[in-house]
């Protein structure tokens, strides 16, 4: 990342140090999952969509132990894969968005409120910012070499209300938690770099 782009990291020490932690991530560009990878203080596992585990990519990303998920329906494995992640005390990286889109936030899936909730793991907000500005003469597709990109850690935060409920009804009064913590942290974080989240 920093051989290519110009990564400014603000926030990385509210990342806990140790034990079982979530990082949510805003996503608006292809670059932002492994931006985070690269920058983030400590190993982070993300929930990948299976499509992009194909040739050389299969083996490189299942060695450094991303997760593949089916988006088609309620992956189990996948579901499995990232609950041990967490239960051996690792940081699991989500879009909560589910894909790419604008990147703000607005509209979540219940899938982080339900690894928050099942976990108990801490959620910490992260905003990706300038990733999406300006496309690269080389590769239309990327950010220009060299083009700074703001990855903004926030506070960590419990999603769930303390009373151990995995209701539906437990589980969607998380996601609005979640949604409200995430808007704030990607507010707070554009005020802090003089950024907005744009799709050009």
């Amino acid at each position: 990342m920093n051989g290519l782009w110009r990564p400014r990291v603000l926030g990385a020490g509210k990342v806990p140090p140790t034990g079982a932690a979530i990082l949510a991530v805003n996503h608006s560009h292809l670059l932002d999952g492994p931006m985070v990878m690269g920058v983030s203080p400590r190993p982070t596992h993300f929930l990948i969509k299976k499509e992009a585990f194909v040739g050389p990519l299969d083996p490189f990303l299942r060695g450094i132990g991303q997760v593949a998920v089916d988006r088609s329906g309620t992956d189990r494995k996948a579901v499995t894969d990232a609950l041990g992640v967490l239960a051996a005390g690792g940081v699991l990286g989500i879009f909560p968005e589910g894909t790419r889109g604008e990147g703000d936030f607005t509209s979540l899936r219940a899938g982080l409120a339900y690894f928050a909730v099942r976990s108990g793991a801490p959620v910490v907000p992260v905003a990706v910012l300038g990733s999406a500005e300006k496309r690269g003469r080389l590769i239309s597709g990327l950010p220009p070499l060299r083009h700074r990109v703001d990855v903004v850690f926030g506070d960590p935060f419990d999603a769930g209300d303390r009373s151990g409920r995995r209701t539906r009804a437990a589980l969607d009064e998380a996601t609005v938690r979640i949604q409200e913590r995430l808007a704030a942290h990607l507010e707070k974080a554009r005020r802090l770099t003089g950024r907005r989240v744009t799709l050009e």
